[in-house]
């Protein structure tokens, strides 16, 4: 598979930690929204906001190696927030855990913020689409 090539329309100012498009071809993998617990024990070991985020990362990471990937397969990320101040107050030090588990390769990105998650301490939940080679 070819490298997934970033798309930037060239009148646009460059986005910093995201893409605005992706295109890529291969065997898609869907990934479902992972948060920021142990995926062994289903318990979480932080609530501290950047420790959810590195281990969501962590987590995704974890199942596109498990199809046979790299983080530079994924296109896509959505990230769903429950505090839009703590993420905008941890900016740094989530870009900081996020170059840490996925190095410099930044797709497709978006942030929601939501009114809850499933999981009562879950502070961050994300999901993923990456593209494998066939």
């Amino acid at each position: 598979m070819k490298p997934p090539q970033i798309i930037e329309p060239e009148s646009w100012a460059r986005p910093l930690g995201y893409a605005n498009g992706v295109a890529a071809s291969g065997r898609t993998l869907a990934i479902a929204g992972q948060i920021g617990w142990n995926p062994a024990t289903s318990k979480f070991e932080s609530d501290d906001l950047v420790a959810q985020v590195t281990q969501a990362l962590r987590n995704i990471v974890a199942v596109v190696r498990a199809a046979g990937g790299e983080p530079r397969h994924l296109v896509r990320l959505t990230w769903y927030l429950l505090d839009k101040s703590a993420y905008s107050e941890a900016r740094r030090e989530i870009g900081r855990a996020y170059r840490e588990v996925m190095g410099d390769h930044y797709p497709a990105m978006s942030l929601v913020v939501v009114a809850g998650l499933l999981e009562d301490r879950a502070l961050v939940e994300i999901e993923g689409t990456a593209v494998l080679d066939s």
